[in-house]
């Protein structure tokens, strides 16, 4: 028979991310009132590696930038499912291995797919 969980007994975790969440907010509120406040043109301008600072902040970054880094996230968390797989290969017997080869086979489809639109090609 499964046990019932009351509200009671996630008390102690709302408990500690109150307390979690209050000592963030005081730890804030103390340092931005007790710090200091001395403001300048030269303290606020922008810092570099002591190379002064030109032109806009922001200027227009190719879009195919942000494509190969969601092609890499999409393609490295395929390793968060093949590693499980792996380590159970053989209590998942046939039909794991044919759902792997499916999986693999729609992951190598979708990289066929990029490399034909020549997503990868940097002029």
């Amino acid at each position: 028979m499964e046990k019932m969980h009351l509200p009671s007994d996630f008390l102690p975790i709302f408990i500690q991310l109150g307390l979690a969440l209050g000592f963030i907010i005081t730890t804030m509120l103390v340092t931005h009132s007790i710090g200091p406040k001395r403001n300048s043109k030269l303290k606020d301008e922008a810092f570099e590696c002591g190379i002064p600072a030109e032109g806009d902040a922001r200027t227009p970054i190719s879009v195919k930038y942000f494509l190969i880094a969601i092609l890499f996230v999409l393609f490295d968390v395929e390793v968060i499912f093949m590693y499980p797989w792996a380590v159970n290969f053989k209590s998942l017997g046939w039909a794991g291995f044919v759902e792997m080869l499916l999986f693999m086979g729609l992951l190598l489809a979708g990289f066929y797919y990029v490399i034909r639109k020549g997503v990868l090609k940097w002029e």
